[in-house]
């Protein structure tokens, strides 16, 4: 899994804000959309390792920093 989803979150969390007349707040998401957005896409290098230890776990090797947890 990549780190996209965060986008998802903030959106669903932007939604809400919307919904419940917090205009600060949905503000706030915006730019915390628009700064992990940049960070993602300035990332590859850490998306990649990221990609090699889900791999490894789901092979069986052990991976530095124990199993992967799934939520």
């Amino acid at each position: 899994m990549g780190r996209d989803w965060i986008i998802d979150v903030l959106a669903d969390l932007r939604s809400f804000a919307r919904d419940n007349d917090l205009p600060m707040l949905r503000a706030q998401l915006e730019e915390a959309e628009l700064v992990a957005q940049v960070e993602i896409a300035s990332s590859p290098v850490h998306d990649a390792c990221h990609h090699h230890a889900e791999h490894d776990v789901m092979r069986g090797l052990a991976v530095k920093g124990g199993p992967a947890r799934r939520s």
